[in-house]
């Protein structure tokens, strides 16, 4: 068989809402970018839902919208993509890293409360929904939540949502548990839009903030100055702002994705389902625990951990499994191994000891809708042949 790691579902409306953006003659931020902003924000629950053209960006404008300065320090988590401690340092900033969870890769309060402790002039966080599965936000049976411990501390939370549409905790969405939410639509997220982002939140002066600063530090959008009954020319600049609007284009196609999403969901969380039935009992395998409840969760990504127990390498793993065909990725190399982190911040591994027990043997499989069951079959039969050895 051939199964890559990420195959594309684009099975529903988007040639039909492409081509509608094709015979308006209008291809930057219009009529579906509103539309698709309008769609989210009511997916996720919150008050307004902000289009840009990654998550990168919208990261980066949540930062701005905060206020973080240079010389500020931003708690993140160290397991995840560099995306979330670069924009840290676009502003000047300096992010401290924090250790995850084995078999979450999850921030957990007690990391965060240690975190705050030994730095306490920290007072913004970007916690990571890692895989689809949300963070201890809420209080629960151990105790109050990620939320919480911010609050009692002064410190404003960014949701890294990359991974976690449609995700929720108890019965909050993910996007709506703090301060700003930042969603990625790339090519192999859950929805896509080819390129693309969004950020929501529910407070109206962040929202204000970050739509301007999206284009350029521009006070009116584009759509209205050309569409008005009465259209004008003049603007204004009030901040040096950055060009991060969303095309019509790629809110076409997003607009399609967000009618299937949950329909979406639910085929991954059956291949997720799939994985832990038939790979329970692996040796020297060690499956992600989920501690949401399955539908809870988004299933971006089906991560596995090869153990010490197990008698191959990781990267030979992932040999072994291309030979037959079956695409694999890593999820992550964590930031404290990267050249510039580690030298730039001095740091060490063995500061995060459940990141570098993940890291040693983390191998990533394939979960999308169209994954049939024969091929998860396929590759639930090569992983017992290749580690169960």
């Amino acid at each position: 068989m051939s199964i890559p790691f990420a195959r594309i579902s684009l099975d529903g409306n988007e040639m039909r809402y492409v081509r509608e953006v094709i015979e308006s003659g209008w291809l930057t931020s219009a009529a579906k970018v509103q539309e698709l902003e309008r769609r989210f924000a009511r997916a996720v629950g919150c008050s307004h839902a902000i289009a840009v053209n990654s998550c990168t960006s919208a990261l980066h404008l949540a930062l701005e919208a905060l206020g973080v300065e240079a010389g500020d320090r931003v708690l993140v988590p160290t397991m995840t993509f560099t995306a979330t401690a670069e924009v840290i340092r676009y502003m000047q900033a300096d992010p401290v890293f924090l250790d995850v969870e084995y078999g979450t890769c999850l921030l957990t309060p007690d990391i965060l409360r240690e975190a705050v402790r030994r730095r306490p002039q920290a007072k913004t966080l970007i916690v990571v929904h890692y895989g689809g599965q949300a963070a201890g936000m809420l209080a629960g049976s151990g105790g109050p939540g990620i939320v919480a411990v911010c609050r009692e501390n002064g410190i404003r939370i960014i949701e890294d949502a990359a991974h976690a549409f449609p995700a929720r905790e108890g019965d909050a969405m993910v996007g709506t548990l703090g301060d700003i939410a930042c969603f990625s639509f790339y090519a192999n997220k859950t929805i896509t839009t080819g390129e693309g982002g969004m950020v929501t939140t529910a407070s109206d002066d962040y929202a204000a903030r970050m739509r301007v600063m999206r284009l350029h530090g521009i006070d009116r959008d584009i759509w209205s100055r050309f569409t008005a009954e009465k259209p004008s020319w003049e603007y204004d600049v009030v901040a040096p702002g950055f060009k991060y609007n969303m095309p019509d284009i790629n809110a076409a196609v997003g607009l399609a994705q967000l009618e299937r999403a949950e329909a979406m969901r639910a085929e991954r969380q059956r291949c997720a389902r799939f994985y832990l039935d038939r790979l329970a009992d692996v040796p020297g395998l060690d499956l992600p625990r989920i501690r949401a409840r399955h539908e809870d969760h988004a299933w971006h990504l089906f991560p596995v951990v090869l153990n010490e127990r197990s008698s191959i390498s990781r990267d030979r793993c992932i040999e072994r499994l291309a030979e037959k065909g079956i695409g694999t990725s890593v999820h992550y190399k964590p930031l404290h191994r990267m050249t510039y982190y580690r030298k730039t911040y001095n740091l060490r591994p063995g500061d995060f000891p459940g990141a570098e027990k993940t890291w040693r043997g983390c191998i990533s499989l394939p979960i999308y809708p169209s994954l049939k069951n024969e091929e998860l079959e396929f590759v639930c039969r090569s992983i017992r042949e290749i580690v169960g050895t």
